[in-house]
């Protein structure tokens, strides 16, 4: 054995001592070439967040004080990366405008303005699943399983307010009944339930907060920048890991906007991810959500929707007076909600309430027309 490896053996043992990890060191990745503030930024970022838990290793232009793998050209350093991933030799890579596949989407994480409460957005960039509810669903395991991987062990799950929500809702309420183990928040609004409002957003009501990933990407770039101005993207961990139902590479993403304090934060985060094995945590997620009937609901969603393109005309009953409002219908599903309290000769019509979106019905119908829409699978 030379003098060398003796050398690093005993440098290795006495980190170990100092730090109390005597496994092997985790090695996070960092693409340095693409950003709109220069590879400098970047770099800066990886000093940052430089210490005795994690190496990192740059992969576009190096620097003297990390492991460095050279080269000038953003699809070669993504080529470097992947085989690194690959490999083992590192456990995660923190890049930019990286290409998923669909069926993988990435879990932001965002540090709330007025309390200072890290929460998950789920999802940030990606594609989950091309129909939307779908996606939703599949967005709400990725939170889970990301918050768990970086050790919360019983995250709350809330769902923003938008297309969609009710319809998410209702099948992650069908999956809990079924066994699914996971827990809603409540809003903090005086109204509560699981749809969160803005305000829930603001105050980071829920561990994890569920979106479709456009608008996820949304709320990532104004949690990051907006006491910025938009083109530096100073707060929060970035846009997240890819996580899908078996997606083993750890690549998280940065805005090309991300400011150094972002990039090293997201650092952390590919450690914290890699070390609680996010990939393994997505794995046990599925198999629980299969096992209370996942695959069932995503067929049935499909079948409702072929069935409701090709459903046959209702006539109208004869109007009636509508004070009564029943709140709980997506908007997805508004149409379909009319229809069915038609077809069962109840009058109603579809509107907009300050929550949401409403039926309107008749006073003296209002428990009629609720008992048809849970019939239907409707509302909740």
């Amino acid at each position: 054995m030379s003098k060398k490896i003796i050398s690093e053996v005993l440098l290795e043992v006495a980190e170990a001592i100092e730090t109390g990890n005597f496994g092997k060191k985790i090695k996070v990745g960092l693409t340095t070439l693409g950003s709109e503030h220069g590879s400098e930024n970047l770099i800066k970022g990886a000093q940052l967040a430089k210490n005795d838990l994690f190496e990192i290793v740059l992969i576009g232009k190096g620097h003297e004080d990390f492991q460095s793998y050279e080269t000038e050209s953003e699809d070669e350093a993504h080529k470097i990366m992947e085989n690194l991933l690959d490999s083992g030799e590192i456990s995660s890579c923190v890049t930019m405008h990286y290409n998923f596949p669909i069926g993988v989407s990435t879990v932001g994480r965002v540090v709330t303005p007025a309390k200072g409460k890290e929460m998950f957005i789920a999802t940030t960039t990606g594609t989950s699943a091309t129909d939307r509810v779908e996606a939703m669903v599949r967005n709400t395991i990725y939170g889970i399983a990301t918050a768990k991987s970086v050790g919360i062990k019983k995250p709350t799950v809330g769902i923003i307010n938008i297309e969609g929500a009710r319809q998410t809702e209702k099948i992650l309420l069908d999956l809990k009944n079924n066994g699914y183990d996971f827990e809603f928040t409540e809003s903090q609004r005086a109204d509560g339930g699981a749809v969160m409002r803005g305000n829930d957003l603001l105050m980071g009501t829920p561990d994890v907060m569920v979106t479709d990933s456009l608008t996820g990407n949304l709320f990532m770039k104004i949690f990051s920048s907006y006491h910025t101005g938009g083109d530096y993207e100073a707060q929060g961990y970035g846009y997240g890991p890819g996580i899908g139902e078996d997606y083993d590479r750890k690549v998280l993403i940065l805005s090309r906007a991300s400011g150094s304090p972002v990039v090293a934060k997201a650092l952390q985060y590919g450690y914290e991810i890699a070390l609680g094995n996010v990939s393994e945590k997505a794995r046990v997620e599925y198999k629980a959500a299969q096992k209370a009937g996942l695959d069932k609901i995503f067929a049935e969603l499909k079948n409702k929707k072929q069935d409701s393109k090709s459903s046959e005309e209702v006539k109208m009953p004869e109007k009636e007076i509508v004070t009564a409002s029943i709140a709980g219908v997506d908007i997805l599903d508004l149409e379909d909600a009319v229809k069915a309290l038609w077809k069962q000769g109840v009058y109603a019509e579809s509107g907009m309430g300050c929550t949401g979106p409403i039926i309107l019905v008749n006073t003296e119908k209002e428990e009629l027309a609720t008992n048809i829409l849970k019939d239907s699978s409707l509302i909740s």
